[in-house]
Formats: C-alpha cells, sequence, structure tokens
C-alpha cells in the first residue's frame, strides 16, 4: 500500500512540475524551438503515465519486473538531478524532483521489505 502511494504522490509532483515548467519565449525563439518545446512536453507526460502503468502493475497485477524498471528510472533521475544541481544549483524544479525522488526512494523501500516480499510474482 505505501509503495503505490508514495510512487503516486511522486509522480503527481513530477506532473505538476511538468504542467508549470518555464515555456516563456525568448527573443531569439523560432517556430521549430516551439515546437521542439511542445514535444519535450508531450514525451514527458508520456513517461509519467508509463510510469504509472508500471506502478499499476506491480502493486495490482503483483508483477515484480516493473519494480526493477522504477528503481531504474530512479537512479537515472537522480544522476540527471545531481548534474542539474551542479550546473544551476537548487532551484525551485530541483526542489520538487528532489521531493519526488526521496518519495519514490521511500516506496520502493517498502516494496522491497516487510510483506511486501511475498506479494510479487514474477
Amino acid at each position: 500500500m505505501w509503495f503505490e502511494a508514495l510512487l503516486y504522490m511522486s509522480l503527481t509532483l513530477d506532473a505538476v512540475s511538468v504542467a508549470f515548467q518555464d515555456r516563456t519565449p525568448k527573443a531569439d525563439v523560432t517556430a521549430q524551438t516551439i515546437q521542439m518545446i511542445g514535444i519535450a512536453t508531450m514525451m514527458a507526460a508520456g513517461l509519467i503515465l508509463l510510469l504509472v502503468y508500471f506502478v499499476w502493475l506491480a502493486a495490482q497485477r503483483r508483477k515484480n519486473w516493473p519494480r526493477w524498471v522504477l528503481v531504474a528510472a530512479l537512479v537515472l533521475t537522480v544522476i540527471s538531478l545531481a548534474q542539474m544541481i551542479g550546473e544551476k544549483g537548487i532551484q525551485f524544479d530541483s526542489g520538487i524532483e528532489v521531493i519526488s525522488c526521496v518519495l519514490t526512494a521511500a516506496g520502493l523501500y517498502f516494496s522491497f521489505t516487510g510483506d511486501a516480499v511475498g506479494w510479487f510474482n514474477e
């Protein structure tokens, strides 16, 4: 139960973060840049939906492999976040990402401990 709740909270934060990203056009913006911003936003939304599906598979269908995909996604996110913080320092959006990573790590911790160990089939 904690796994599912914490990961859905994390993904909700990610969705809010994507929704409120700064997309203010600069002076040198071209039509192609605007199109790329739209594509990046749609890809982020699609990735969030895919991760929601993985959480559902693990929590409701008792599949083990989505947990490992979520662990790999967390590792890649932490690496990316560390690089972003190293370049720009901690900003509001990186703070939200840190909270999201903590929620994901806690949820994954609960999925590998306690009663959850016997929950997953494959």
